[in-house]
């Protein structure tokens, strides 16, 4: 995991958003991002540090009001997340440490995942230029 950069740094890189998301596990608001709507094909990487972490062959529309993916295709790390008075799974970017969201058992076949993701924690490379 690439965590060579200083807080400084993170700041310098994100915009005041993405580092309330991706540094301090923060949560952009529902229906803010504009990848709910992304159809194209491509993959969604971290708007940290650029890696790839999701496909759009796996995103759906999970109706929670943010990006959801039945699996990661790109390096995730999972660790228990007790905050708000609950205990979920948080979803952190496999190469950066960033914040990505949650993964919950309610999503569709063929893995029943569903990962939330905030949107902006991600940025969205087409396959093929428009």
């Amino acid at each position: 995991m690439d965590t060579s950069l200083t807080e400084t740094e993170w700041k310098a890189r994100l915009t005041s958003e993405q580092y309330r998301v991706l540094r301090e596990a923060g949560t952009e608001r529902p229906w803010s991002s504009p990848l709910n709507g992304e159809k194209r094909e491509g993959a969604f990487v971290c708007a940290g540090c650029g890696a790839v972490l999701y496909r759009s062959a796996d995103k759906f529309d999970s109706g929670c009001g943010w990006p959801s993916f039945t699996r990661a295709n790109g390096e995730i790390i999972e660790r228990p997340d007790h905050s708000h008075g609950m205990t979920r799974t948080e979803l952190l970017c496999g190469n950066c440490g960033g914040h990505l969201g949650h993964v919950f058992d309610d999503g569709p076949l063929p893995t029943g995942k569903r990962h939330c993701i905030n949107g902006v924690s991600l940025a969205f490379e087409p396959e093929s230029p428009e």
